[in-house]
């Protein structure tokens, strides 16, 4: 008998926000797995540390910063096979991921080596876009709008163009591109009805109008854009 992958979203980063089934699995599991950033301290096991069991062995997976695919795929085939040793030996891994496994979560790239061949069971989890929609006090969509999640390194027409498709947007992966979207919100003239967030649910949580938002992002915010008034009264 094999082990099971159990692919589990803790959340956008506060821990009273983990499901209670992920507490479940973390709290009884002998294998965690977890992505780290070149080098850098996980947020995902920060999240949930006072649930991971002494003992537990922990399978870190570290990425390196770059920005071309190739290294990052190698780390999660190094990563993948380390997994399918211990679910060989008939082990279940728990493998944690930020927000959800299958929003920009890391887990889908484990899911894609691992699924063909061992029980995987994935764990949703509380995504940090409606973490953001929740602390910004902005409902996303109703009725029969159009909702976006947009990432922000994509071209700048492109952008524009779902923009204006779209009844609300959510622009993600600010970085270095916080000034180009900045511009296109902008040019839609739809900064008014633009807020960002920070950090949603953290201690260090940020929600300001776009017109107040930093000139530099950093990598946990997002900008929401809701482009009509009230639409669900």
């Amino acid at each position: 008998m094999t082990g099971r992958l159990y692919g589990v979203g803790v959340g956008p980063g506060a821990p009273d926000l983990v499901t209670l089934r992920a507490a479940r699995l973390i709290g009884g599991a002998a294998v965690i797995c977890y992505p780290t950033l070149a080098g850098a301290a996980s947020f995902a096991r920060g999240i949930v540390a006072g649930l991971i069991p002494e003992g537990a062995e922990e399978i870190v997976i570290d990425l390196p910063m770059r920005t071309e695919r190739a290294p990052a795929q190698a780390a999660y085939d190094e990563g993948a096979a380390r997994i399918a040793e211990r679910l060989g030996a008939g082990v279940d891994v728990v493998c944690l991921c930020e927000g959800d496994p299958f929003l920009y979560g890391s887990f889908m790239y484990l899911h894609a080596r691992l699924a063909g061949r061992f029980a995987v069971e994935v764990v949703p989890g509380v995504s940090s876009v409606t973490a953001a929609a929740a602390v910004a006090g902005r409902p996303l969509v109703a009725r029969n709008e159009v909702f976006a999640i947009l990432p922000a390194p994509l071209p700048e027409t492109e952008i524009a163009a779902r923009l204006a498709g779209s009844s609300s947007v959510a622009l993600m992966k600010l970085g270095r591109h916080m000034a180009k979207v900045r511009a296109v919100i902008d040019a839609a003239g739809l900064t008014d009805r633009s807020v960002y967030v920070e950090r949603a649910t953290l201690e260090a949580e940020v929600v300001l109008p776009l017109a107040e938002a930093p000139e530099v992002a950093p990598y946990f915010s997002m900008i929401l854009v809701t482009k009509e008034a009230d639409p669900w009264l």
